[in-house]
């Protein structure tokens, strides 16, 4: 997750909001890429902002071992921090990995790459799927649907709720 903009935030504020239902569609785009790549015998999804996706993409490969890495950078939603893993992959889930089975890591964004890179060290040889991509994270994904400029945040919908919104152009003509 990146750190959303702020009053004090240099340059003009780019936003890219998203819809449940536009965030959908991207995702279950992502999949239909997935297919491709698969299959896979079980999906990682780095929490939080991996957990919707990650059902979505569950649900259409059907993939039934989903497993999380809890990973905390951003603790103020304004000022990233030291990464902490706060839970770290299960043995079931390496255990498929020593194997040789085909994993799949789902996120919901990659942005600067630092909780990215943290994960493909975890798994390198994993495949890395986010449904957004900013350009400083973009080289440690497989996979992505959208890319968008590393200074616009993205305004997900489960942190979002309906208000008015002023037109981009005030003081009418």
């Amino acid at each position: 997750m990146a750190t959303p903009p702020s009053d004090s935030a240099p340059g003009p504020e780019k936003m890219f909001p998203v819809s449940w239902d536009q965030f959908h569609r991207d995702t279950r785009a992502l999949t239909w890429r997935l297919h491709e790549a698969g299959p896979f015998e079980a999906i990682v999804c780095i929490t939080r902002g991996g957990l919707v996706p990650a059902a979505i993409v569950a649900r259409e490969l059907n993939v039934r071992v989903i497993e999380t890495i809890c990973i905390a950078s951003y603790m103020n939603y304004k000022n990233q921090g030291e990464i902490q893993i706060m839970k770290g992959v299960g043995a079931e889930v390496l255990a498929l990995r020593e194997q040789g089975k085909k994993i799949l890591i789902v996120d919901d964004l990659v942005d600067t790459g630092k909780t990215a890179r943290v994960v493909r060290d975890i798994l390198p040889e994993a495949h890395f799927a986010t449904v957004y991509a900013k350009p400083m994270g973009r080289p440690l994904v497989d996979t992505f649907i959208t890319e968008v400029s590393q200074d616009t945040w993205i305004y997900f919908p489960w942190d979002t709720g309906l208000a008015f919104v002023p037109p981009i152009r005030a003081g009418g003509d």
